[in-house]
């Protein structure tokens, strides 16, 4: 599943982007995450749970395993190669994958009693409508809880300043709409002016050890909407980029390792 070696160039990779996430980005960053969250959601067994942007599902499965035989997960997203990746994988036939758009989805009404979202609220179009929806779809007294990254922390700030130089300022937006829900108060505004009540944020600081930076450079691009840009490229360009953005990252890296220092806001919330 990975890489046969930790320099290994970035024609070396290959999958999907759905195939690559789940490969890199769900170790090193999306399982621990996850981890946190269902912490926050405090699940028991016979609860009704929906996954939203679920991506290859790893919320999805850990709350199928505490929610037991008498509740129920579903796993909605939009994107049908992270739904084809989640359906593949163990501990995934318990779970009802859905794939539809968050802010107009085929549920019913009240038919969940949690609605979890692990890093995809800042991706909607339509952030509003989405938590909308999601109200609506939970039962009277239902819960959210949702995780965004705080403010960009340094380590992808290189990453989108390299972006910028060697491919192009539009392209190294992506990295600012990663980040785009990094303020606790707007965080909270947006969820009550859906209609929760009760909404609280919790900054919480994390920080991940990361594969070396020569690894996690190639495997973060390969698992986003960057990798097609970056393919557009020469080699020459992308050694450039890669030169640069390791170079910044050096003093970021312990013990052969990408320390990435990152903040979580979670926010939670009542359906009245």
């Amino acid at each position: 599943m990975r890489p046969q070696v930790a320099t290994a160039p970035f024609e070396a990779y290959s999958g999907t982007a759905a195939e690559n996430y789940e490969r890199y980005f769900v170790p090193a960053i999306g399982a621990p995450l996850a981890a946190r969250l269902l912490r926050f959601a405090a699940l028991r067994p016979g609860d009704r749970v929906l996954d939203v942007a679920c991506g290859t599902g790893v919320v999805a499965r850990r709350a199928a395993q505490q929610v037991g035989s008498t509740g129920r997960v579903t796993g909605l997203d939009a994107n049908p190669g992270m739904l084809a990746v989640a359906e593949s994988l163990p501990g995934s036939s318990a779970i009802e994958w859905r794939e539809s758009a968050a802010e107009q989805t085929p549920l019913g009404s009240a038919a969940y009693d949690i609605a979890l979202c692990q890093l995809g609220l800042q991706f909607f179009a339509d952030r509003h409508a989405a938590l909308l929806e999601v109200r609506r779809v939970l039962a009277p007294g239902g819960r959210l809880v949702a995780n965004v990254p705080g403010p960009m922390p340094p380590l992808f700030e290189i990453l989108q300043r390299g972006i910028r130089a060697h491919l192009s300022p539009e392209i190294a937006k992506f990295m600012s709409v990663v980040f785009s829900l990094d303020d606790a108060r707007g965080l909270e505004e947006l969820v009550g002016e859906a209609g929760f009540a009760d909404v609280s944020v919790d900054r919480d600081p994390t920080v991940l050890r990361l594969p070396p930076p020569d690894e996690f450079l190639w495997q973060y691009v390969w698992s986003t909407p960057l990798a097609d840009a970056v393919v557009s490229i020469d080699a020459d360009q992308r050694d450039a980029l890669k030169r640069d953005v390791l170079a910044e990252w050096e003093p970021l890296t312990q013990d052969g390792a990408l320390v990435l220092g990152l903040d979580v806001l979670t926010v939670t919330a009542q359906r009245g």
